[in-house]
């Protein structure tokens, strides 16, 4: 019994949600210097970056060889002066690194070894996600929806819904 009650409060606010227009920009991928593997020397990351916009709960993919190059997220003075002691975070893992950008404020990354001074440093300014443009939703008519469109509509919500049901239903 608890469950189904449990599985109808679910549905509940996600058919709230639903209805209440809450819409949101998806997390982008942003490839550091806009490629697969472009976190190298002699690339301008200062012209690459200024034609991205980058927001809240976005990530930076980093792609490099890890024997060579590193990714270390550093303080404005230390970005200026391509200094790397004293970092505040080491993304180097596997060469394919991500890095979730979860503030809006301006992140400072480097690569050090003197990789630096060759230009492998990044500064992105992170800003909150944009405005949502829309008024409240003017719902139309569900019989003038297409299959198509109800689709992105429905599935996030259905989708939480089963995970969360099918949790419940073991207990």
């Amino acid at each position: 019994m608890f469950g189904i009650v449990m599985a109808e409060a679910v549905a509940m606010v996600a058919l709230g949600w639903l209805l209440c227009g809450v819409e949101g920009r998806d997390p982008m991928l942003h490839r550091v210097g806009g490629g697969k593997y472009t976190w190298a020397p002699n690339v301008n990351f200062t012209d690459w970056s200024i034609h991205e916009h980058f927001y809240v709960g976005d990530w930076l993919y980093f792609g490099f060889d890890k024997h060579i190059y590193n990714v270390l997220e550093v303080n404005e003075t230390s970005y200026e002066s391509c200094n790397e002691k004293d970092f505040i975070f080491n993304i180097t893992r596997g060469g394919r690194d991500v890095f979730n950008l979860t503030q809006a404020k301006p992140y400072y990354f480097l690569s050090g070894r003197g990789f630096c001074y060759q230009g492998m440093k990044l500064a992105v300014f992170v800003e909150e996600s944009p405005p949502n443009n829309n008024s409240p939703p003017n719902l139309p008519k569900m019989s003038n929806l297409s299959p198509s469109i109800l689709q992105p509509l429905f599935s996030l919500p259905l989708l939480l819904f089963t995970i969360i049901a099918n949790f419940i239903s073991f207990f």
